[in-house]
């Protein structure tokens, strides 16, 4: 019996359409600590929502879009937030470690 292939990228592709598995999948890059990495996970769930889809909802267009998420890419923060927005996600800051009240 043979066992069925799954395709990585349409199986990450369809959990990153889900804005908690993004957010969590986008929260791990952030981890690592480097932009080329946050760069290529956003990518990756742009792609999930479609870029043309994203373009035509947002005020950038498919060429800067592919800029932005680009290895190299340095969006402006009004850009981000912009792609977030149209991703359902926000920006969200946060104590590195839990305070402990005494």
């Amino acid at each position: 019996m043979k066992t069925p292939f799954v395709n990585y990228d349409a199986g990450l592709h369809e959990d990153l359409l889900d804005p908690v598995e993004a957010a969590a999948y986008l929260n791990a890059a952030l981890d690592d600590g480097t932009q080329s990495i946050f760069l290529m996970a956003l990518r990756d769930v742009a792609k999930a929502h479609g870029l043309t889809r994203l373009s035509r909802e947002t005020t950038l267009n498919r060429e800067n879009m592919y800029r932005i998420l680009s290895e190299d890419g340095n969006p402006q923060f009004s850009s981000l937030k912009t792609l977030l927005d149209s991703l359902d996600l926000k920006l969200a800051i946060e104590p590195k470690q839990e305070q402990v009240v005494a």
